[in-house]
């Protein structure tokens, strides 16, 4: 590793444990514990944050300072977390991050409840930083929202239907991932007092990397080391998720392999004891290598958005998490 990548991943992680000690404190004291506790526990559950780090990095790199964005970074991680306990609720789901979902360690209706609390606590630390663009910044928070809660609805709708096009995929990891990574990174942009070129710049950066990075996810739940991944290699396919790379094989398989992925679909998913052999369909069909180059694809379209930037650190810190998250271990 070269001493700039060494300078980048010491501020990554300097700036992370700051985020990270905003969000521990966030609920300090506040009552009743009955509401609070649930939040500061899902809070409290780890996780990449990514996305606070979007916003500062953004911020930087058109002129602004991290200091004055650190309340709108703690809220989108809020905001994000907002959505997990959402959709755990919705999958029924019984495991995040290692640890029993919100639902589940307490209750649904409190899971329902402190995820509402949540989401009106992003909307709280937000307006503590918009002191420029309030109503632009305000906006595209919002709009960000409303785009999650589509692609989650897409998400569902999917799970029902038999036919699903790329064409589909891709709208709904758009609204589903990549539109909260676009909403930080121009949230960083706006509150900073960046042009509007360079609030377009970040924005497509952002949407641009999150796209890359859900196919790296569908691409590492088949292809990662289990330990890195840290759970069960294959769970989209046990599961019947319907993931660029399952689509990609079904549109191209012919003869058994085809009868095979669609069973997928009508049993809504496999046996864990089958995941070697959908593992081999997918790389005698090329889906691997097709996943790689779509990663590739939209990494490349992020950075070439940054050319309109001021040469500075945050810049560079958005090309180097732009490589570091393409070159995610499997």
């Amino acid at each position: 590793m070269n001493s700039g990548n060494e300078k980048y991943e010491k501020l990554f992680s300097d700036e992370i444990s700051k985020i990270e000690k905003r969000l521990d404190s966030l609920l300090e004291k506040k009552k009743p514990a009955s509401l609070y506790e649930p939040c500061s526990y899902i809070l409290r559950s780890g996780g990449k944050h990514l996305r606070p780090f979007l916003v500062l990095i953004s911020a930087k790199s058109v002129g602004g300072r991290f200091q004055d964005v650190y309340n709108a970074a703690v809220a989108v991680e809020v905001l994000h977390n907002f959505t997990l306990v959402h959709d755990d609720i919705m999958d029924n789901s019984s495991l995040r991050r290692g640890r029993p979902t919100l639902h589940k360690k307490y209750d649904l209706s409190t899971a329902i409840l402190a995820g509402d609390s949540l989401n009106a606590l992003a909307y709280a630390y937000l307006l503590k930083d918009c002191k420029v663009n309030p109503r632009q910044v305000i906006s595209s928070f919002t709009n960000g929202i409303i785009a999650i809660c589509e692609g989650q609805g897409l998400d569902k709708e999917f799970e029902r239907r038999k036919n699903v096009s790329i064409k589909e995929y891709k709208i709904m990891i758009y609204k589903k991932t990549a539109a909260l990574s676009e909403m930080c990174c121009s949230v960083g942009a706006q509150i900073s007092g960046a042009t509007p070129e360079q609030i377009r710049a970040v924005s497509n950066y952002g949407k641009n990397l999150g796209m890359a990075f859900q196919i790296q996810d569908d691409l590492l739940d088949i292809m990662a080391d289990e330990k890195q991944l840290g759970k069960t290699v294959g769970s989209d396919l046990i599961e019947g998720k319907k993931t660029f790379l399952f689509l990609l094989a079904l549109e191209k398989a012919k003869g058994k392999d085809r009868t095979d992925l669609l069973k997928v679909s009508h049993q809504k998913g496999i046996q864990i004891t089958e995941i070697d052999k959908y593992r081999d369909i997918y790389l005698k069909l090329g889906v691997i290598k097709d996943a790689e180059r779509e990663i590739m694809k939209y990494t490349k379209l992020a950075l070439e958005n940054l050319s309109s930037l001021p040469d500075n650190d945050g810049k560079n810190l958005m090309n180097w998490l732009a490589n570091i998250l393409i070159n995610r271990h499997r």
